[in-house]
């Protein structure tokens, strides 16, 4: 089950809280909190609408760019046996562990 949103070109996780019986989407990728609920997919569209334009005019207003920066670079800790079995599988299809892993993510993210 796909449980990110697209509204006017942010995505947002959608996740159920059952405390409240209510979807909770939340904008993924900002530089600040917007989230809202609804207890339907339409409504959902509408108050993540709404969410997004207050979060958006509050960053206009304070000249903040909404959006979050990546710099490309971040830690992955892992076990030792799967380092080795990552290196292996990197080398054997002949790339750097770097190379394999930025592919291999960028098709694991793509596949939902």
């Amino acid at each position: 089950m796909n449980n990110v949103m697209t509204i006017d070109g942010y995505q947002a996780v959608i996740a159920f809280d059952p405390e409240i019986s209510l979807f909770r989407g939340e904008f993924l990728g900002l530089n600040g909190g917007a989230d809202f609920y609804a207890a339907d997919v339409k409504g959902l569209r509408r108050e993540g609408k709404t969410s997004l334009r207050v979060f958006l005019a509050a960053c206009q207003q304070r000249g903040i760019d909404p959006r979050k920066h990546y710099s490309g670079k971040f830690v992955l800790r892992l076990d030792p046996e799967a380092h080795e079995a990552a290196v292996i599988a990197a080398a054997s299809h002949g790339k750097s562990l770097n190379q394999w892993a930025v592919e291999t993510l960028r098709e694991a993210a793509q596949a939902d």
